[in-house]
């Protein structure tokens, strides 16, 4: 009101002086003190300075004299400046009276401020009534402003009764003298009908003239119309150029929208970057909806780079904004640690404070944070409270665990009767397991008279709406289960849509059904591949089938190996008929007798059927009598030699004391390899496949007079590893493949078998000759191992353990374990360690000037040249743990230099993936941790992995249906947290798998390095590569 009355001011001094210019003359030869509007004149020249010297004294002087003799615009002139203070004090009384007097003598502007100044108040008492009068008064002397208010007065009954017709009739008025405001509410009005009929037409008309008059919310108006479905033809084009006038104009809810329309191309062309820029105005001019929208873009990454942190920011942003679901995404991300440090407490408060705006999901939430001590002390009452109130809001989970306390009683009274009420509640409002639920309380009378009927019902309607366990009892009604009538062809259907939702008894009843032929047509094929499917999702019995159908070749090729792996699965899976299955084989002699006995480790002592042609004694094992076979290695001694006295022996000794085939050890004529190529490189030796034209020693053949050899008539298929320089060996040399050799003895399947020694006939290097692994190193197997379930990594991880377990208890040390040392089986059911070419007793601690190795698997004590013990082994393992998770071999983007040696010394480790348990990451941390007597022993890590593996499995079993809700029983609060989190690591699909590369400064075999402690000591040292060989 201040500045318009100021405009007025200046304004009629302007007026007053173009006046008093024409009359000047005039004016100063009449007697002043009898003419107003001389006074009023010379006011304004003592005002102004115009040919005077300026004295305001002086105006005001004249002002008040021209007022007193009733000059209507001195009155208000001297209104104003008693109101605003300016060049006299400020009286808001006199102001009051001058402007009351000058409106009583039907001056407009008067009339329009005084109705200001009832409508305030602030002088003269709040009077509606008077306002009224004045603006009224006002309007009808053509006072657009007046006409304005008026006009707002009618609309909202402010002083007269509410009247939308003479509202709508001063808004034409206002609007038609170029109102702008007046324009836009007249839109607003013939826009929706409010006061006169609705007429779209005029509402654009005063729209577009407002809008062309910079009234921003007509712009917006006008924008949504273009863009809405209603009554005209859409046109998306000049929708988006008045959103864009409006958001240029600082219009916050037009930038939001034209963020959108970007975005999603909708009458422009798709621009992400401006999408990007509107939101970011929007969120500057706190407009919460495009905070949420900006971190949702940011969360799911659509068309720009994913980023967890930013998205986090600006949901945190939103909710503090008071959006509801935004608090929901914040609670979100501190509860699984998703762009902010996990924090279970402040995702709680986020959950309750969206719970408070009452938004369904997060009452729920804050009711299962109770229900599972989840961010806030366990409390089953106050869950009970909170699941009940989401339910009451058709939360349809909500209805779902209340039942389940009505059924447990926790937290409440135990009340099956509600129980049932609930889960038909939920069942009808679409929850499968729910329904699954309803149909089980039918079928067994649980709080509700028994149907079978209701309860097929419902089993059909869960089945139908993929409830797998429902799939499943469905089938099991259809097979013969009393409440529908039998039919195979049904039930196998069901069993088979439960079977490809991954339920594993499903898969094996299928199995079953091909097998027999039950409402399908027999099909052993078919039925092998469903064992197969059962037993690879840990079905004991699918298992067991397994085991006979590769043994007996029923559907499949017959395979012993893959025999012996499920009869080694089954027994992991605890199946006691499997183990007993196996154990009690009847031992006849067959070559699958003897491959189940030298397989299954259960089998300690067993009396051989058959006795040996030579000594007519005992067998002393399958087909092999030691005493005898012992004198034919003897007798053929003469027959070969190595020309190395130390292999001689070491190869005599072996053959002496052979309890086995699989003990013994030959030396290998060269003639007798063939198709010998290159294969790969070693850290000191290179690589070859061949074929062994023999093939390997299986038993003394009485009748022909020589050795019986598994040879597959067509040769078998070995590896050869050359020994570089050794053409002059010594015992020292083949102190590796004495220890291979003891520690294959005591681990069938943990050790490459190791079958002899040959020459080289050109060069005269020796060669070890090895059993081939199809699969080759673990290096090259991480990229498929990187997707196993957790429960399959861990096995692969046991298995490891246990070869290296073999080694300590033999009082060894690896010494140089890592991914290339390291061959997998083809099926991945095996593990073998390979090159124990630094395996050494514990207790050596004799220092050498050199150390070898693959320098990030290298321990750091290691590396600074003090002995190496069992700790350093589970040092190395600690980076075959790490790649479990990441893929790649660790540091695989450095260079394998003195920078890095310093930095594993001062104890930088490999980058831990965001997605890895953590359990599992304070294990990893352990075995790397830089005090080598912080580690585990490894006994240690083989109980706990073992551990890990039997809970998981137990949870899958206990939670076969995939509904996860039940607990483990034996299991202790540590142990059940540690599964959870492997389970939910399942559930994670694993995305951005690193590639492999081979980064030319990696080197991934082992290598010599020389005068270690020396670079350690130099931290600048420019120059380690020089002792690297």
């Amino acid at each position: 009101m201040l500045f318009r009355l100021l405009a007025y001011l200046n304004f009629f001094r302007l007026l007053a002086y173009l006046n008093y210019l024409g009359k000047e003359v005039k004016m100063l030869s009449n007697n002043i003190n009898e003419d107003e509007n001389a006074m009023f004149n010379l006011a304004n020249r003592y005002y102004d300075g115009e040919g005077i010297e300026k004295d305001l004294e002086k105006a005001f002087h004249w002002y008040q004299k021209a007022a007193e003799s009733n000059h209507v615009n001195a009155m208000f002139i001297l209104a104003c400046h008693y109101y605003s203070g300016k060049e006299i004090e400020r009286d808001l009384e006199k102001a009051f009276h001058w402007c009351q007097k000058a409106a009583e003598r039907d001056h407009v502007d008067a009339m329009y401020f005084l109705a200001c100044y009832y409508n305030v108040g602030k002088e003269t008492g709040k009077d509606l009534e008077k306002t009224f009068h004045w603006y009224h008064k006002a309007a009808e002397r053509d006072h657009v402003d007046a006409m304005f208010i008026l006009a707002c007065h009618y609309y909202n009954g402010k002083g007269m009764k509410k009247d939308l017709e003479k509202a709508l009739h001063w808004y034409q008025k206002a609007a038609e003298r170029d109102h702008v405001d007046a324009m836009f509410i007249l839109a607003c009005h013939y826009y929706n009908g409010r006061g006169a009929a609705k007429d779209l037409e005029k509402a654009l008309h005063w729209f577009q003239k407002a809008a062309e008059r910079d009234n921003v919310n007509a712009m917006f108006n006008l924008a949504h119309h273009y863009y809405s479905e209603k009554e005209t033809e859409k046109d998306l084009e000049k929708g988006f150029y008045w959103y864009q006038k409006a958001a240029e104009r600082n219009h916050v809810d037009a930038m939001f929208i034209l963020a959108g329309h970007y975005y999603n191309g909708k009458g422009t062309e798709k621009n992400l970057e401006k999408a990007l820029y509107w939101y970011q105005k929007a969120t500057e001019n706190d407009h919460v909806d495009a905070m949420f929208s900006l971190a949702s873009h940011y969360y799911l990454g659509e068309e720009t780079e994913r980023d967890l942190d930013k998205a986090f920011h600006w949901f945190q942003k939103a909710a503090e904004g008071g959006d509801e679901k935004a608090m929901l995404f914040v609670a979100f991300g501190y509860n699984s640690g998703e762009g902010v440090k996990k924090d279970l407490a402040k995702a709680f408060y986020w959950y309750q404070k969206a719970a408070e705006s009452g938004d369904e999901d997060a009452i729920f939430s804050v009711a299962f944070c109770y229900d599972n001590g989840k961010g806030v002390k366990k409390d089953l009452e106050k869950a009970f409270h909170w699941y009940q109130k989401a339910a009451e809001r058709d939360h349809v989970k909500a209805m779902f665990y209340l039942a389940n306390h009505y059924e447990s009683g926790e937290g409440t009274e135990k009340d099956l009767e509600k129980a049932f009420h609930w889960y038909q509640k939920a069942a009808e409002s679409g929850n499968k397991y729910a329904m699954f639920n309803v149909a089980y309380y039918y079928n067994n009378g649980k709080g509700v008279k028994k149907d079978l009927e209701n309860a097929f019902y419902w089993y059909q309607k869960a089945a139908d709406s993929g409830n797998e366990r429902a799939m499943f009892n469905l089938a099991s009604h259809y097979y013969g289960r009393e409440g529908a009538e039998k039919d195979l062809e049904k039930a196998f259907y069901w069993y088979q849509k439960t079977a490809e939702n991954g339920d594993e008894d499903a898969m094996s009843n299928v199995a079953f059904c091909y097998d027999k032929g039950k409402g399908t047509e027999k099909d052993l094929e078919k039925a092998f591949n469903w064992y197969k499917k059962a037993a690879e999702s840990g079905n004991g019995k699918a298992m067991d089938k397994l085991v006979n159908y590769y043994k007996n070749g029923e559907g499949i090729e017959k395979n012993l190996e893959k025999a012996f792996y499920w009869y080694q699965k089954a027994a992991e899976s605890e199946n006691d008929k499997v183990m007993n299955n196996s154990v009690n084989i009847n031992w006849n002699g067959t070559e699958e007798d003897f491959y189940w006995y030298r397989k299954i480790p259960g089998i300690k002592e067993i009396k051989f059927i058959g006795l040996c042609n030579g000594c007519s004694l005992p067998y002393t094992d399958y087909q092999w009598c030691q005493q005898c076979n012992s004198e034919q290695f003897q007798q053929n001694f003469s027959k070969w030699t190595s020309k190395n006295e130390f292999i001689d022996k070491f190869i005599q000794e072996a053959q002496i004391n052979a309890k086995n085939s699989y003990e013994v050890l030959e030396w290998i004529p060269y003639n007798k390899l063939t198709n010998i190529h290159y294969y790969d490189k070693g850290g000191f030796s290179k690589i070859y496949k061949a074929i062994w034209l023999d093939g390997p020693i299986d038993s003394w053949n009485f009748n022909e007079q020589q050795w019986n050899r598994c040879n597959f008539q067509i040769g078998y298929e070995v590896v050869l590893k050359t020994l570089d320089n050794s053409s002059k060996i010594n015992n020292k040399f083949l102190d590796e493949w004495k220890h291979h050799y003891n520690c294959q003895k005591k681990s069938f399947s943990k050790f490459i078998q190791f079958f002899g020694i040959t020459q080289d006939p050109f060069n005269l290097n020796y060669i070890i000759l090895m059993s081939y692994a199809k699969k080759g190193n673990l290096r090259k197997c991480l990229s498929d191992i990187i997707k196993f379930k957790w429960q399959d990594k861990l096995q692969l991880l046991k298995k490891i353990i246990l070869g290296l377990k073999v080694i300590h208890e033999s009082n060894l040390t690896h010494g140089d374990l890592h991914d290339g040392n390291i061959l997998i089986s083809d099926d991945y059911s095996e593990i073998f360690i390979i090159d124990l070419g630094l395996c050494k007793p514990i207790d050596d601690d004799k220092e050498d000037d050199e150390i070898y190795g693959v320098v990030p698997y290298m321990a750091p004590e290691i590396l600074r040249y003090t002995p190496y013990t069992p700790a350093s082994d589970i040092y190395s393992f600690s980076m075959i743990m790490w790649e479990f998770t990441s893929g790649i071999p660790p540091f695989n983007n450095r260079t394998y230099d003195h920078h890095l040696i310093l930095d594993i010394c001062e104890g930088e480790r490999p980058q831990i993936t965001g997605d890895t348990p953590e359990c599992y990451v304070n294990l990893m941390k352990k075995c790397w941790d830089l005090n080598p007597s912080n580690r585990p022993t490894i006994t240690e890590l083989e109980y706990k992995i073992s551990e890990w593996i039997r809970c998981i499995s137990e949870y899958y079993v206990y939670n076969r249906d995939g509904n996860y809700k039940f607990a483990v029983p034996s299991v202790d609060t540590e142990l059940t947290n540690d599964m959870l989190e492997f389970a939910k690591a399942n559930k994670q699909e694993k995305t951005n798998i690193p590639v492999m590369q081979s980064y030319s400064q990696a080197y991934y075999t082992s290598r010599k390095f020389t005068k270690i402690t020396e670079i350690l000591a130099k931290e600048d040292s420019k120059y380690l590569d020089e002792f690297m060989i």
